[in-house]
């Protein structure tokens, strides 16, 4: 079929049957509006008031410790819960971490978990947004210290608290689940237990975003200030595709290109699009790496299932705050402490969140089973895919397409068929495919496979 529009990705995208700029959903310019600095605040400031939420801390104070932080958390998810009309329900994760490594123990933990279920009974998908809401000092195994965890991760805590206050009022056809983990300083231990989980229980995790550490805007060191950046954090390699030393697998990666299209890669450059269509004086940085030197995130047990999984991090990061002990040495303060936090900074990750959340809860499902055709010699290039299996039925497909050394997708082609045959040459550019209903909401890109 032929394709209808050839327009920039990023400054314009084809309403059905015309050329018109992008159209913001004012549901989801609604939905960014709401979302509160001083409501983040607040509830950061109220997680360093438990003194330390270290995993291996006091559980039985109402008011120290990480069991009264995670009993605070699901009390205030279920105050969002009552706007939700019996959609959104709140639970604990609940599991015991056995002794080894960062526990030294058998332990208890709990996972905080606000599910809002989807309205679309045929529609499977679930997205998760999360942050980690124990804490640290210097010392990893510090249970007692004065541990605030502002930043680290009061900030991305407060992302998921905030924004599913917000989107509780609201529904979609897709399920969210807000979630606040435990024991992630003391090795991704919450994470992991909801990964394994949602592997076991065959949950359809189309996307995970992780935030961690988003709330200071200063670089020690390199005093720059910089607080419209945010960087994502994404693989270029599938894990389970590294892991399993599919060496077939890796050998069409080496030979067709594609190592930089791994689902997550894709679900980062989505975020970029999404988002900053979203937010003003916004700029989603995108890092080619799982993520940083000598670090870790609850993104990683994810992307070691088989689920797409990015992580948000501040663009500058100060390491004078975090895992450090309270104090002052040489008139430098050290400390995770809720006064250098960035509020109106960690309310714009948040609104990215929320932006790429709704719209992806909103859009159609991936299309499926998506091919290149590579048989023949020729300077065109067909893509043939298959309608989503579930869910509501896309009034159309974009496909993509961008240079081999682009960062970006650069144009979008509408096309309601479900193949398009384009005068470029698939040796020249990559391509991909998305579906996208009527109102504009796109599903993520789907990088095809060879066919023949």
């Amino acid at each position: 079929m032929k394709y209808k529009f050839l327009l920039p990705l990023l400054f314009a995208v084809p309403a059905f049957g015309q050329t018109t700029t992008i159209r913001q959903d004012a549901k989801i310019e609604q939905m960014v509006d709401e979302v509160s600095s001083k409501n983040i605040e607040a509830i950061v400031r109220k997680l360093v008031s438990f003194k330390t939420r270290h995993t291996l801390s006091d559980t039985l104070s109402k008011t120290e410790g990480i069991g009264a932080a995670r009993n605070w958390i699901k009390g205030e998810m279920e105050q969002y819960a009552k706007a939700s009309g019996g959609r959104m329900h709140v639970e604990f994760d609940t599991f015991t971490q056995p002794a080894g490594g960062r526990i030294d123990r058998p332990t208890i933990l709990k996972n905080v978990l606000a599910i809002l279920k989807g309205t679309d009974p045929n529609d499977k998908r679930i997205y998760i947004v999360s942050g980690h809401y124990d804490s640290r000092v210097n010392d990893v195994m510090d249970a007692k210290s004065v541990a605030p965890g502002a930043v680290d991760d009061a900030s991305g805590t407060a992302v998921s608290m905030e924004i599913a206050r917000v989107m509780s009022k609201q529904s979609f056809p897709a399920t969210i689940i807000f979630m606040a983990v435990a024991g992630e300083e003391q090795g991704l231990n919450g994470s992991t237990n909801v990964a394994k989980r949602a592997k076991e229980e065959k949950w359809a995790v189309d996307a995970m975003l992780n935030n961690d550490i988003v709330g200071n805007t200063h670089g020690m060191e390199t005093n720059l200030k910089d607080n419209r950046s945010v960087r994502v954090f994404s693989e270029g390699v599938a894990s389970t595709v590294a892991d399993a030393g599919n060496e077939k697998v890796l050998a069409a990666l080496i030979n067709n290109g594609g190592e930089n299209d791994s689902p997550s890669r894709e679900l980062a450059r989505y975020i970029k699009e999404v988002a900053e269509r979203y937010v003003a004086q916004l700029d989603v940085k995108m890092i080619y790496r799982r993520d940083r030197f000598l670090r870790g995130g609850d993104h990683t047990p994810f992307l070691k299932q088989g689920f797409a999984a990015v992580r948000f991090t501040e663009m500058n990061e100060d390491f004078n705050r975090q895992h450090q002990n309270v104090r002052k040495e040489n008139g430098v303060d050290y400390g995770d402490t809720p006064e250098f936090a960035d509020y109106d900074y960690i309310q714009k990750v948040a609104r990215m969140n929320l932006s790429v959340l709704a719209n992806l809860a909103l859009a159609p499902a991936q299309p499926q089973n998506v091919g290149i055709t590579t048989s023949g010699l020729t300077n065109k290039s067909t893509l043939k895919w298959e309608a989503p299996a579930e869910g509501k039925k896309p009034a159309g497909y974009y496909v993509l397409m961008r240079e081999t050394i682009s960062p970006y997708w650069d144009k979008k082609f509408y096309v309601t068929d479900t193949t398009a045959t384009l005068d470029y040459s698939k040796d020249n550019y990559f391509f991909a495919v998305q579906s996208v209903d009527a109102d504009g909401h796109e599903s993520q890109m789907v990088y095809p496979k060879p066919v023949k």
